[in-house]
């Protein structure tokens, strides 16, 4: 029997880096299921910005993930204004272009704070929230980098691989709590974090739009792995089943492996370099 589809309306949502990209995508689909909409961003101004333009139904807020007494601050507040806090989606997140040799230890550390633990402090804070109503739901935003190591971008994949083994975690932990939990895994989107980086025939590109719709589907039939395209699903399930060797001797042949180490140097980059290393 086909599951029944959840109503959102009147839900809140709470979405972290939402002034941007992904965020703002879903900020905007979300705003169509008529939920109670609270949007964080370190970029204030701008995410106050995003809420204007959805016709007055969001709050905006200033929000710095990596400050963990001013993240709980940030949920008290929305709770105060809004209510207690239905869907909590951990968005934030940096994607540094460099040769691990190369990369500074502030940008490994910032990568971690933000892709991270920022994520871990965000999920822990929704868990005590949610926990003893018996409901909610937490969206972390991965990425399919957190299934599979690409050259380039060695610590995103490390923090995306964090991700996705906390969500993963704690879709068994959480079993029988009312709380659903959600990974979405993301190929390339056409974002500011993937300027530089070309399109490859074996991996779809998709919209913001695209992976915000994936996200609304999950809310209304909560599901752990959201991929978007659905093609990376099963191009990750048919994988498992070849050797290591195999594997890598794969994405070097189709050049997967160049997809985005090959963007480092890209000019089309600089511009997000700076904004994502905090300058």
């Amino acid at each position: 029997m086909a599951r029944t589809r959840r109503d959102l309306t009147g839900k809140v949502v709470v979405i972290t880096g939402a002034a941007r990209g992904i965020g703002a995508a879903t900020a905007r689909a979300l705003t169509r299921e008529k939920v109670r909409l609270a949007i964080g961003d370190l970029d204030g101004d701008l995410a106050t910005t995003v809420a204007s333009d959805l016709g007055g139904k969001a709050i905006a807020r200033k929000l710095d993930v990596t400050d963990h007494s001013g993240y709980a601050a940030f949920l008290d507040e929305v709770e105060d204004e809004l209510g207690p806090i239905d869907v909590l989606i951990n968005n934030a997140g940096i994607m540094p272009v460099a040769n691990f040799d190369e990369e500074s230890a502030e940008s490994i550390a910032r990568q971690l704070d933000i892709n991270l633990h920022a994520v871990i402090f965000g999920t822990q804070q929704a868990v005590q929230r949610m926990k003893p109503r018996g409901r909610g739901h937490i969206v972390n935003i991965a990425s399919a980098a957190g299934k599979g190591g690409f050259p380039g971008v060695a610590t995103y994949c490390s923090t995306k691989f964090g991700v996705v083994g906390l969500t993963e975690a704690l879709y068994n932990e959480l079993h029988g709590t009312g709380i659903d939990v959600s990974c979405v895994m993301p190929g390339i989107v056409r974002t500011e974090l993937t300027d530089g980086i070309k399109d490859h025939w074996l991996i779809k590109t998709s919209t913001p739009q695209q992976v915000a719709d994936a996200i609304v589907g999950a809310l209304q039939k909560p599901r752990l792995d959201v991929f978007v395209p659905r093609s990376i699903g099963a191009l990750n399930r048919s994988m498992a089943f070849v050797p290591r060797r195999g594997q890598a001797w794969f994405m070097r042949a189709t050049g997967a492996d160049r997809l985005l180490a090959d963007a480092a140097h890209s000019p089309a980059r600089e511009a997000y370099e700076r904004r994502a290393a905090g300058k």
